[in-house]
């Protein structure tokens, strides 16, 4: 018996594929007429679901029966339950799932080898990892149920005032090319997902492109393919609509989608000016592919049908509308075979107490996300390079398996890399040397990259981490061209970048 067999992995199934359309085609009605009835009914669906999830992991996952055993079972508050972080998830991996036939051993045998990225463990589960900045590796699996919901939101996405104005006509003429510029390197969410869409839809056009390659190449690569949606991180999106702007890049996209980082106002009006189409800005997350979604108002809103999020304070109290949260809990209402139950995000959120003008019924929020700064080099022949912190981080989680670290720009041609001391001493070596790698590619071999003495140090404002730190007071005046590469991964309209 083959290894892929197993570890249960099938190919395309048309049956499945068939029932999977159907499916996602009545989930998008179902969510659409939901939204159509106003808050009144999202709050009548949210609180159905949110009775089924907890009452299915209080009755099948050991981990939640326990954590809750001296929670009443009869109809209780979902802020009567205990916080849970990935720390305590991942530790209890096999007895959080609700199904026996999850273990451990088997998925980390699975995700350890990439060329199972998007294909299904067990037959049944999409698998994705996830790091973020906490310095824990997460693993979610998603189960076909999940799958259909996230594929549904997306469907009512881009039937929304957002994408309003995509010239579909144009898409068509450009058979649809779809590319995704993403870490390709792990099981991350957005590559994962993508596979998933290309494999079960062979007829379909997709690409995929690695976020650590040069842009050069990359603005080549993307003219000779002409995609006719494209998405990626908003730092990449930002730095290909320069490109646009040159006139290097020379695209002619219906649509695109930006997901994985915090996407402001600003940035997204310069984006969908150099590419004369709409952006779609997406809020997600490994453990939910998509928990807000913005409008043609570019605010973000709460898919609060399908997904609970609690502002909270240092202490996991409540913090008021209007008012930015320590961090935020997310319940994701799809995900039954790993329930996700007031789970500790990370992310900064503050609610909106005005009505967007959009006309949502969908709840309004503001999100503080991954904040880390595009680095800017001279170059040797007075051109500027500029690495997004995706590529600079992706490099070196894949490298050297290292979550925990802090590269910080000390001078225009000098980068610290911080690690803790146990990183340092079993992985520094490695972590250097997939920065090196990452600099000579694009041409910056007179760059120094060094193992600082020091720690990863988090804000002391916020206490948060921040994994990329450019200096501020770097702003060459010669060209913005990107110099040539000399020889040279993060993370979805099919698949969204997010990590």
């Amino acid at each position: 018996m083959t290894a892929s067999r197993e570890l249960g992995i099938a190919g395309p199934d048309p049956l499945r594929s068939a029932v999977t359309q159907w499916t996602v085609g009545a989930l998008t009605t179902q969510i659409l007429w939901t939204r159509v009835f106003g808050a009144a009914a999202i709050t009548a669906a949210r609180r159905q679901r949110c009775a089924a999830l907890v009452a299915h992991a209080r009755k099948h996952s050991p981990f939640y029966r326990d954590l809750w055993r001296d929670v009443p079972a009869s109809a209780p508050q979902l802020a009567d339950l205990p916080v849970v972080t990935k720390s305590a998830l991942m530790s209890a991996f096999d007895r959080w799932s609700t199904d026996a036939d999850i273990r451990w051993p088997d998925v980390e045998t699975f995700i350890g080898t990439r060329a199972h990225i998007g294909e299904r463990f067990l037959d049944r589960y999409l698998i994705w990892t996830s790091t973020g900045t906490t310095g824990k590796p997460g693993v979610f699996l998603q189960d076909d149920a999940a799958l259909a919901v996230y594929d549904a939101l997306v469907t009512a996405q881009l039937l929304g005032s957002a994408f309003a104005g995509c010239d579909w006509h144009a898409a068509a003429a450009q058979s649809g090319r779809a590319a995704l510029i993403t870490a390709e390197g792990d099981h991350f969410a957005s590559i994962a997902s993508w596979r998933r869409v290309a494999h079960g839809k062979p007829w379909l056009d997709m690409k995929s492109f690695a976020v650590t390659r040069p842009v050069p190449d990359l603005v080549a690569a993307l003219n000779d393919y002409q995609p006719a949606f494209v998405s990626s991180y908003p730092t990449m999106l930002a730095l290909l609509a320069d490109e646009q702007r040159a006139g290097r890049l020379q695209l002619t996209p219906a649509g695109l989608w930006a997901g994985g980082e915090v996407l402001s106002r600003s940035a997204h009006a310069a984006i969908e000016a150099a590419f004369g189409c709409p952006l779609l800005n997406e809020y997600g997350a490994s453990e939910c592919l998509t928990i807000g979604h913005g409008c043609r108002e570019r605010v973000l809103h709460v898919n609060a049908d399908w997904v609970i999020l609690e502002p909270v304070d240092r202490d996991y109290r409540p913090t008021p509308p209007g008012e930015l949260s320590h961090t935020v809990l997310l319940t994701n209402l799809a995900n039954f075979a790993q329930p996700i139950v007031r789970y500790d995000l990370g992310d900064r959120v503050r609610m909106r107490t005005d009505a967007c003008a959009c006309g949502s019924a969908l709840p309004a929020i503001e999100v503080e996300g991954r904040s880390d700064d595009v680095v800017t080099f001279p170059s040797r022949d007075g051109t500027v390079v500029r690495l997004i912190p995706l590529a600079l981080t992706t490099v070196i989680e894949e490298a050297a398996r290292v979550y925990r670290f802090q590269i910080v720009q000390h001078a225009p041609d000098r980068l610290h890399l911080r690690l803790t001391a146990s990183d340092r001493r079993r992985a520094g070596a490695a972590a250097l040397r997939a920065l090196r790698e990452l600099l000579d590619r694009n041409a910056l071999d007179h760059v120094a990259v060094e193992l600082a003495a020091d720690e990863p140090r988090c804000d002391p404002r916020d206490g948060k981490l921040r994994q990329v730190i450019a200096l501020r007071d770097v702003a060459p005046t010669m060209s913005a061209t990107p110099s040539a590469p000399r020889s040279r991964r993060r993370g979805s309209p099919a698949s969204r970048p997010s990590r």
